[in-house]
């Protein structure tokens, strides 16, 4: 696979799934050019991945960002039908599994996320597991974020990292997020309260393993839900989407939208901004010699 790579170090990759896909249209060019200040204003590069008509991009141009805002459809490219989306000759959206996949084949080593995907409820009866979490045992990526969606067996997936061998840090944190919340019934493996520590045991850990590590940062105190309101807005919102697959949190996530009246998209964008932050201090530190 040939990857069109324009990084410079230190680099944090950013994916494209949500702005294509995660916010309203007229918020996604914004909410690009902020990612990337945020990054650049910490001393670090942003490298905005993607698919622009079957070539990956690691650090698309504006050009190419606006070649795919302007698109009627662009796929979300996970890890299954990447391959599919570059032969066909298609735009793609990169999720979390596949950002991990062409960073890593750019050489970039941080990437800052909203919330994983994971383990979905019911798994008895609807087997619903996100490519994201296998890609960590492939791709030697450090993956910045607030945990998993609430809306998803956050315990359930924290016990797949750990059967899948892959290490789950916090920063300032024991537990391990759950995206609108800053804490689950679910610990850490460690806890790390400086940047210089976190950093180092990274560097070191991504050279060992050649796997990837999950880096926990909850969402800011200032903008996390109320955990009594955001249970009430999601029974709600179950009890009217009945989607299930690939379409069930995409639909699950418009109607907490809905219901929350934007609170719960705030919240995403809040935990999105400082994730970014902490990437790329991270990926200053780990580029110090």
């Amino acid at each position: 696979m040939r990857v069109t790579s324009r990084v410079y170090s230190p680099a944090v990759a950013l994916e494209t799934t949500l702005i294509l896909h995660g916010v309203p249209k007229p918020a996604a060019a914004p909410l690009a050019a902020e990612l990337r200040d945020i990054v650049r204003a910490r001393r670090a590069n942003p490298a905005l991945v993607g698919v622009v008509a079957g070539q990956p991009i690691v650090g698309l141009s504006d050009a190419e960002l606006l070649t795919l805002l302007d698109a009627p459809a662009v796929t979300k490219a996970n890890t299954s039908n990447l391959g599919l989306i570059l032969h066909q000759g298609l735009h793609g959206a990169t999720t979390v599994s596949t950002t991990m996949e062409l960073a890593a084949a750019a050489g970039v080593r941080l990437f800052a996320t909203g919330g994983l995907g994971g383990l979905h409820k019911g798994l008895a009866t609807h087997p619903d597991i996100s490519a994201d979490l296998a890609a960590f045992t492939r791709f030697p990526v450090a993956v910045v974020t607030s945990g998993v969606k609430s809306l998803l067996d956050v315990e359930g997936t924290r016990e797949l990292l750990e059967t899948l061998g892959i290490p789950v840090v916090g920063f300032r944190t024991d537990r391990f997020p759950a995206f609108y919340l800053r804490d689950s019934d679910a610990k850490v493996d460690a806890r790390f309260d400086d940047l210089a520590p976190l950093a180092a045991f990274l560097d070191a850990e991504l050279t060992r393993t050649g796997r990837g590590i999950v880096v926990c940062n909850p969402i800011p105190h200032a903008d996390e839900l109320p955990k009594a309101q955001w249970h009430a807005w999601l029974a709600q919102a179950e009890a009217q989407t009945p989607a299930q697959g690939r379409d069930a949190t995409p639909q699950l996530l418009g109607k907490l939208h809905e219901l929350s009246a934007g609170a719960t998209l705030r919240a995403n964008l809040a935990l999105v901004r400082s994730n970014a932050a902490l990437a790329a201090d991270l990926a200053r530190t780990m580029a110090k010699p």
